[in-house]
């Protein structure tokens, strides 16, 4: 179906800077600090167990040696994972728990992160690096924290202020004729051109139970340009500020001692994450010699599930956005080309 310069998308995980954005709002207003213990706000985190050995009904764990905190939500350090990585056998236990995808069905959110608080984690907090519901669970402690539902606090305090006029969990049925059709790659190809058929699924067209700090989102082009200008201009836009110039920068600093194939988890070792380190909700470019495609230093951006993807340059203050609706049967592979031809158009 054709699209048009209005059109939303759903942006998937690009969710997870906007949602980071929002978390260092009320930092900077002394409501939450980086090293409180998630369980300060959320209870059912008060005695996180790590795993120790086995699969299962075998599956051991132990006490944790320290308490998660929210710069480990930030810094997806927590320990969390997802279900649907089938590499460790927590991931396993997230299964047999009812999450198979990012999030469990038919929970709110409340809900879903007792859930999580119930799960063994994978490593201690702060030792390994692990993309996870780690932002699932902040947008939870944003909502106790602030007394408001993260849907109408990112709408107050974030969409309204940068002109987000189309950002939100979902689409009204006044816009529903320009959200994007979401697409799906078939391993068999039948009825759709290269093997992409329309999804089953058409999410963002009625509230969800579950507001997904993690990516559920969406927005139009026009909306996260004007949040990737938020963030090149250090936290300001058209004369309103959301943060100061300091703290936006320490959230796209990195904050691992590492990059994230070293100190990932081993489902993490492949050479994309070479030479990229991780700020809060999105990653950083430290190396750019060890990076799969040209980077300079200090890039930094992230992507979504369906093909979305932004990058922010300050090297050659670009900014650049990229839109898809195509959920894949494997992982994304492009977008070390997009980069590689974005580079060769602008390169000194």
């Amino acid at each position: 179906m054709p699209i048009g310069t209005d059109t939303i998308w759903r942006i998937y995980s690009m969710t997870k800077p906007i949602v980071s954005v929002a978390a260092l709002m009320l930092q900077e207003e002394g409501l939450l600090d980086l090293d409180d213990p998630v369980a300060r706000h959320l209870p059912a985190f008060a005695e996180p167990r790590v795993y120790a050995d086995g699969s299962g009904p075998d599956l051991r764990t132990r006490p944790a040696e320290g308490p998660i905190r929210i710069r480990h939500l930030l810094t997806h350090t927590a320990g969390l994972t997802f279900g649907f990585y089938h590499a460790h056998p927590v991931d396993a236990a997230y299964r047999a728990a009812g999450v198979e995808r990012a999030e469990p069905q038919d929970a709110d959110l409340a809900e879903a992160c007792e859930l999580f608080a119930s799960l063994p984690l994978q490593f201690e907090p702060g030792t390994e690096w692990n993309y996870s519901v780690a932002t699932t669970v902040l947008g939870r402690v944003m909502e106790v924290v602030s007394g408001m539902p993260l849907d109408a606090f990112l709408a107050e305090r974030v969409f309204r202020p940068l002109g987000m006029t189309d950002a939100g969990f979902w689409v009204p049925e006044d816009r529903a004729d320009r959200l994007a059709v979401l697409y799906a790659e078939s391993d068999e190809g039948g009825g759709g051109e290269g093997g992409i058929v329309r999804s089953p699924e058409q999410p963002g067209r009625r509230p969800p139970r579950l507001l997904s700090g993690n990516g559920g989102l969406v927005a139009s082009a026009h909306d996260y340009h004007r949040f990737i200008e938020f963030l090149r201009r250090g936290g300001e836009l058209d004369g309103t500020r959301l943060l100061s110039p300091q703290t936006v920068e320490t959230m796209l600093s990195n904050h691992l001692p590492a990059d994230l194939r070293t100190f990932g988890s081993p489902v993490h070792d492949f050479p994309g994450n070479a030479g990229v380190g991780f700020g809060f909700g999105l990653s950083v470019v430290i190396d750019p010699a060890r990076t799969e495609s040209p980077s300079g230093p200090g890039l930094y951006g992230w992507s979504g599930a369906a093909g979305t993807t932004f990058w922010v340059d300050p090297q050659h203050d670009l900014t650049v956005q990229f839109l898809t609706q195509v959920r894949p049967t494997a992982a994304l592979t492009w977008f070390a080309d997009l980069r590689r031809l974005v580079h060769e158009a602008v390169a000194d």
